[in-house]
């Protein structure tokens, strides 16, 4: 009988796993290892070591009660390499498997290492599909074949008549593919939030949780208070909260943001389907299942599910269909360095300062957060892409490089030159005032254009345009704010790119009181 040794990676935390199939329990060996390796390449937020590692120690202890053999290797054990191929090699030469069996790894890098690992490993590596996805990488790959550009809306479609999610025969529910223009209402100033379902840690996330404040004491975030799910049960739990509690206000309030409210009525469950806990295909039928029991509306459980089935998807198949080249891009040539307040939180912009007190205390912020107030500041400020995507990476507990990168690059600063987004993303401080309650206590003035009280993203809009113009005026999408644009006298385009450049290059601001303020 073959003896197998089956390799289960920290997103990878699925029974269904394509690495575990064909199992056998009599011989065949699962190993999991935690490696300084993977906390460590870039400066992870403390809550998301603490998710990954105790969800995976929470695993593990599942599949040993199943009466599966399971070697384990704890990121503090006596002899740990600090890295897989270490560990693996170990390992092996412990068991003296046959075979070494794999899923498919979601990042780069990772896959990388496992086609070295071809060469290195006394024994023959079988790397199998992840099959958790809707659409494999040769689906998406077929799909994008011979396109000049991708738009995820027509990705979108195919996968709906593929998967018959939210169809009638070959038409979509409700006559129309997506309902994004009913999502974007304000929160009523009196609104009453719904609680969120939190978990208390338990003994192994306790000892995960003192292992992470003696190790990573440095890393960014706050370790209290943890209160993400490490288990498939409790994953489970904080889906059906969603699905009864929040997904009915769903769709409407989606695009909006209040202070001192980090999840709204977000699913918050993007952890649990990027490390496996939960996949994709019950979460999209448990909603659909909402929607046709008549508990929500359509609006908001489409909304929802092309957040899975079309965005996910989407920007999954695009890195897998472009890398390694896709990351190298710099398509509006940002070279700028990130501001210390990315890190810190200290900026007079409330918007922001919220934004990053959100991420610093959960390893989370919700997706208009995330691209429309530290990402529009980064698109505008012509941050540089590389040190942007690291900083989205590290601090949140979703991120994972197939997912993130995709979103940054592409959607957040436009450094792909439109692969991905149709336009860049790019609003002045007029859309975060009607999306939120930011603007109202800020050291900014929101309504003025230019002068010491100024917003910064109204300057900084109308200066990305300028210094953008030659890259981007032909884009269709933008030829209302550049026949605005147009309209400008030189001695108003010198202003703004006087004033834009004195916050950006000095790093210094005058506020309404008179005072200095480092905010870059």
């Amino acid at each position: 009988m073959m003896k197998s040794l089956r390799l289960v990676l920290g997103d990878q935390l699925s029974r269904g796993l394509s690495a575990l199939d064909g199992l056998d329990p009599a011989h065949d060996i699962i190993f999991m290892a935690e490696v300084e390796q993977e906390t460590r390449y870039v400066p992870h937020h403390k809550q998301k070591i603490v998710l990954i590692l105790s969800a995976m120690r929470h695993f593990a202890e599942m599949l040993r009660q199943e009466g599966l053999q399971v070697h384990y290797v704890r990121l503090d054990d006596l002899g740990n390499s600090g890295s897989f191929t270490g560990e693996l090699a170990r390992a092996i030469a412990l068991h003296q498997p046959d075979r070494v069996i794999a899923t498919e790894p979601g990042e780069w890098r990772v896959a990388e290492m496992m086609r070295q690992w071809s060469t290195q490993l006394p024994v023959p590596l079988e790397v199998r599909d992840d099959d958790r996805f809707f659409c494999s990488r040769p689906r998406f790959a077929q799909w994008a074949e011979g396109r000049k550009s991708y738009r995820m809306e027509f990705f979108y479609r195919e996968m709906r008549r593929e998967t018959g999610l939210l169809m009638k025969a070959d038409q979509p529910e409700g006559g129309e593919w997506n309902y994004d223009k009913e999502n974007r209402k304000t929160l009523p100033a009196q609104h009453s939030l719904p609680s969120r379902l939190r978990f208390e840690p338990d003994e192994i996330t306790r000892e995960v949780m003192t292992l992470v404040q003696r190790q990573y004491a440095d890393h960014f975030g706050d370790l209290e208070p943890f209160g993400w799910a490490v288990t498939r049960t409790d994953a489970l739990e904080a889906l059906g909260h969603f699905i009864s509690v929040c997904l009915p206000d769903y769709g409407d309030y989606q695009d909006a943001m209040k202070t001192g409210e980090a999840f709204l009525y977000h699913s918050i469950i993007s952890p649990y389907l990027n490390c496996g806990l939960l996949t994709p295909h019950e979460v999209c039928d448990l909603a659909e299942r909402a929607y046709h029991a008549g508990h929500a509306p359509l609006n908001a459980v489409e909304g929802f599910i092309r957040q899975i089935l079309g965005w996910r998807e989407y920007v999954r198949g695009l890195y897998w269909h472009h890398m390694p080249a896709y990351e190298a891009t710099n398509a509006l040539e940002a070279h700028r360095p990130l501001p210390d307040f990315f890190w810190t939180g200290k900026t007079q912009m409330t918007c922001v300062a919220q934004v990053i007190s959100d991420t610093r205390q959960y390893a989370y912020a919700h997706h208009i957060q995330r691209l429309m107030v530290t990402g529009n500041f980064a698109l505008l400020a012509g941050l540089e892409p590389r040190a942007v995507e690291e900083w989205y990476l590290a601090v949140y507990i979703d991120a994972f490089e197939w997912v993130e990168l995709p979103n940054t690059h592409g959607m957040v600063l436009f450094a792909d030159g439109g692969m991905l987004a149709s336009k860049p993303y790019a609003a002045s401080g007029a859309y975060i005032n009607r999306m939120s309650d930011y603007c109202s206590g800020c050291a900014y003035d929101v309504k003025e254009k230019s002068g010491p009280s100024a917003c910064p993203f109204n300057l900084l809009y109308w200066h990305f345009l300028i210094e953008n113009q030659q890259r981007l005026s032909t884009n269709p999408r933008m030829s209302m704010p550049y026949r605005t644009l147009s309209k400008m006298s030189d001695e108003r385009r010198a202003q703004i790119t006087r004033e834009a450049n004195a916050f950006l290059d000095t790093g210094i601001s005058v506020q309404p009181s008179g005072q200095m303020a480092l905010d870059l």
